[in-house]
């Protein structure tokens, strides 16, 4: 069953990897994979040099490379082109052997060796994306810059072993290789060896990322294995659900753990290498190691390691270490980069020595760990600044963007999907198994945005497109420092509607942009990564980031929620400037790389080019139509409404009791604890009251459990879904947002729309009278209130005398007829998931009930009536 769950994920990744002529792109499957590969920390950031080389005859093959943050690693990236072939049976997507990917990682080595020789200089132009690095690889200093190549390979094939009849993953790990380069430096010969590490990045890796979350892959240090070493330690404490031992350990273990690990030693929160200047912490380490490296044990506060599994051996009283799972650095990340990056430049750390205090957690969840970790980090650093971005990512600010995701729509009647943690989005379609199509339809591709994105999206209107460009959790912290009032002399942002407006409005800038510029032979050129940002920069410091007092108008965007055909021709322009003059400016071939320095960015925006630009007339007229006063402010702000509770309780009534019923039946796993929240949801499902977080929250983290230990129930649950109780939420969320947009109270806007609907018929009007008081107020509707609210659908609707209609031609499409359909389909599922949908919009006022609807809903009833349905 897990096989087939890997080869369901395959053909979602593929289907949002295709171009728009419905080929799937190996680019756009990149864009998918790289954050994941961030998230379980295997790169820094998901920003990445495209630069495609391919030679058949000589079977060698790159997609693109990156360097991680520190700069001694260079990630090699290759897309096995056979593996997304949509052609290919479920059977050869499934691979056994490790000959087959070792002969797609030749490709990769055999293009490296050749690299580092010279012998691929004379097949690549000057003006070709690959020339860059090959340059860096031929020349003495990029040699010596590296220490490690790390090789991706990424297939979208599901690595398997059969025991019995059915096939089980499996998974490989492939052996690591060495080659000797000699260069010169400072005059003098240098020998090393590179260090080649290889890793597979298949469906196994990529779904088990995907359900946990965004929960990073355990990392297993096995020093006997490692280093022929086993650590002696005292065991200093001996808790419940905790250990903590005490060791020294050799400096060159750290080092070398550093080099073959990188940032993934580090917890994910805590701040990357700060670099050797003077006065730092840093700095220290390095003088204490060149100086009088036998009291560095003395002088340094050591580190603090957690894991959550230990192997120990004891021998003649003695206890030794073995190995440590989930093996992370959270406190002494500095130090350990420090004792890496010193014996880098050539100074020896044989006599160095680090106290280290381990500690073991035991059956303790991923919340609990991180919440340890972050404990461990807040109240031990005192080396450097640790800011409260620095140790989690659990902030208000975001909780507060996903509650304004669910509350917020858009003119056209859309709502956007922040997705605040991995997976998230994949995990609702999973559980909504046949309905899934319901949600694709209501939050498609371009409607949709991770946390990642949004830092970068936010970070990209402002001056400071170098760390856009960095990209990964390097942004990701600058945006939360930014609205959570993180950095010196700034305040909190007000994460309010008219923030969320805008952000929607710079993720629409921000995309449309990526979209102009192009892809592949067809763009204007091919560092799109950093034309896009510097552009964006460009017009803010002429407005928003100006002396002025200018504001660049976002709510034009906002409101048509695309670009106007004067602002593509601005920024079409603009970004075919930029991608000459970061060219002309930066002071490397590599201009991707060089995109990251801070140096490029104060060169172009002082440049004379600039200036010309932008005291054209195109530009002038620009400033001129969407420049506002910074003084101007929007109307007086009536209170937000938060729909999140709401819209999740609406998810759990509208599947109804006996799917829960269903649900309890089948899945074996249940504890205690969850079978008395599942006594709780039911009980409110059939009393039509509200749960509350705690227990919303069970059931999501359930549902989550389900989904990753037997997601085929998902399949096997067969029962209806309330669409009347959902579409009438959408309903009221939909007016209400009108309202706000117009300018209108929400009760005299609601008022005015059941006048005209109900016709003098108010049994149940009177509930929108109350929501409408209560959302003027800021408060969301009950449960009870939107099952009140969805019958005044049903009121005043003509009921046939007859039993049965037979004449199809005499059926008139009404709102009534509708809704009948939509209630009996999603019983009798005869409809597909698009089509029920589609009815349930036109049904609940969604869609407006035109002639041409009327026209494709005359379609459906036939197919319906033609199955059995019957009109009352």
């Amino acid at each position: 069953m897990q096989i087939q769950e890997f080869l369901n994920y395959r053909k979602e990744l593929l289907e949002s990897s295709k171009d728009e002529e419905g080929f799937v792109q190996q680019t756009q499957l990149l864009s998918q994979i790289l954050p994941l590969m961030v998230d379980a920390k295997l790169l820094d950031s998901e920003d990445y040099n495209e630069s495609y080389f391919l030679n058949t005859s000589e079977n060698l093959k790159l997609n693109g490379y990156t360097v991680n943050e520190s700069s001694e690693r260079l990630q090699l990236l290759i897309v096995d082109e056979t593996s997304i072939d949509i052609t290919l049976s479920e059977k050869d997507l499934q691979i056994s052997t490790k000959g087959y990917y070792d002969n797609q990682f030749k490709r990769v080595t055999r293009f490296l060796n050749k690299a580092i020789k010279g012998y691929l200089n004379d097949e690549v132009q000057d003006a070709d994306p690959i020339r860059p690095l090959l340059s860096q690889l031929t020349s003495a200093s990029g040699v010596d810059q590296f220490d490690v190549v790390e090789i991706f390979l990424i297939s979208a094939t599901a690595t398997t072993e059969t025991r019995g009849s059915i096939p089980q993953p499996k998974r490989i790990e492939f052996d690591d290789e060495n080659i000797s380069v000699a260069y010169t430096k400072n005059r003098e010969k240098v020998q090393k060896d590179l260090l080649i590490i290889k890793k597979l990045v298949d469906l196994n890796f990529l779904y088990d990322v995907l359900i946990s979350q965004g929960n990073r892959e355990a990392l297993l240090i096995d020093f006997e294995k490692l280093f022929d070493y086993k650590i002696e330690a005292i065991k200093a404490a001996e808790e419940e659900n905790f250990e903590s031992f005490l060791c020294v350990l050799p400096a060159y273990i750290l080092s070398d753990l550093y080099k073959r690990y990188s940032s993934r030693l580090l917890e994910k929160n805590v701040r990357s290498f700060l670099n050797f200047k003077k006065g730092s912490a840093n700095s220290g380490i390095r003088e204490t190691i060149k100086n009088c490296p036998e009291k560095f044990i003395a002088f340094n506060n050591g580190i603090t390691i957690t894991a959550i599994a230990k192997d120990i051996e004891e021998n003649n009283g003695k206890m030794f270490i073995k190995s440590l799972t989930d093996f992370q650095i959270v406190n002494g990340g500095q130090t350990t980069a420090s004792l890496y990056f010193t014996q880098k430049d050539g100074f020896p750390i044989d006599k160095v020595k680090v106290m280290a205090k381990i500690n073991v957690a035991l059956d303790v969840s991923e919340e609990g760990l991180n919440s340890l970790i972050s404990d461990i980090s807040k109240f031990s650093n005192s080396q450097t600044r640790v800011s409260a971005v620095d140790l989690g990512s659990r902030s208000p600010q975001l909780n507060k963007i996903k509650s304004l995701s669910d509350s917020v729509v858009t003119p056209s009647g859309r709502k956007w999907f922040f997705e605040k943690s991995r997976g998230e989005f994949n995990t609702k379609l999973r559980i909504a198994s046949s309905n899934k199509g319901r949600i694709e339809k209501e939050y498609p591709k371009n409607y949709r945005f991770s946390k990642e994105q949004l830092g970068k999206y936010f970070t990209a209107w402002g001056d400071q497109p170098y760390v856009v460009k960095k990209g990964g959790e390097k942004v990701f912290r600058y945006f939360l420092e930014e609205i959570s009032g993180e950095v010196r002399g700034k305040k909190q942002i007000n994460v309010n509607r008219d923030f969320y407006e805008k952000l929607i409005s710079k993720i629409i800038l921000f995309t449309q942009l990526e979209k102009i510029y192009g892809q592949g032979r067809s763009s204007l050129g091919q560092i799109r990564s950093a034309v896009v940002p510097y552009s964006i920069s460009v017009l803010y410091i002429y407005t928003d980031g100006g002396k002025e007092g200018k504001q660049f108008d976002l709510s034009k965007i906002w409101k048509k929620e695309r670009l106007e055909d004067e602002l593509v021709a601005f920024f079409t322009e603009l970004m075919g400037l930029m991608n000459e003059l970061i060219k002309k400016y930066s002071e490397s071939e590599d201009y991707g790389e060089y995109a990251k320095n801070k140096k490029l960015w104060e060169c172009i925006s002082a440049s004379t080019e600039i200036e010309k630009f932008m005291s054209s007339k195109t530009a002038q007229q620009i400033l001129y139509r969407y420049c506002i006063s910074g003084k101007e402010k929007k109307d007086e702000e009536i209170k937000e409404v938060d729909f999140e509770r709401i819209q999740s309780n609406i998810d759990v009534h509208s599947k109804g009791m006996e799917y829960y019923n269903q649900l309890r039946a089948k899945y074996e796993g249940f504890s205690k604890f969850q079978e008395e929240k599942m006594d709780k949801i039911i009980s409110s499902i059939i009393k039509l009251e509200d749960l509350n977080e705690d227990i919303l929250r069970s059931e999501s983290n359930l549902m989550s459990e389900i989904r990753k230990n037997n997601p085929e129930i998902f399949d096997q649950i067969n029962t209806p879904f309330n669409y009347k109780l959902e579409s009438t939420l959408k309903f009221i969320i939909l007016r209400y947002n009108q309202a706000i947009e117009n300018g209108i109270e929400v009760q005299d806007f609601f008022k005015s729309i059941l006048q005209k609907k109900s016709q003098g018929i108010s049994n149940y009007t009177s509930v929108y009278s109350k929501i409408a008081l209560e959302l003027k107020s800021g408060i969301a509707p009950s449960v009870k209130d939107v099952h009140l609210a969805s019958n005044y659908f049903s009121e005043g609707m003509p009921v046939s005398t007859n039993k049965e209609i037979i004449n199809k031609e005499a059926i008139n499409i009404s709102l009534n007829v509708l809704r009948q359909m939509v209630d009996w389909d999603s019983k009798m599922k005869i409809l597909s998931n698009g089509e029920r949908t589609y009815i349930a919009d036109l049904a609940y006022e969604l869609k407006p009930l035109n002639q041409f609807h009327k026209k494709n809903a005359e379609k459906h009833l036939s197919t319906l009536l033609n199955s059995g349905f019957k009109l009352k």
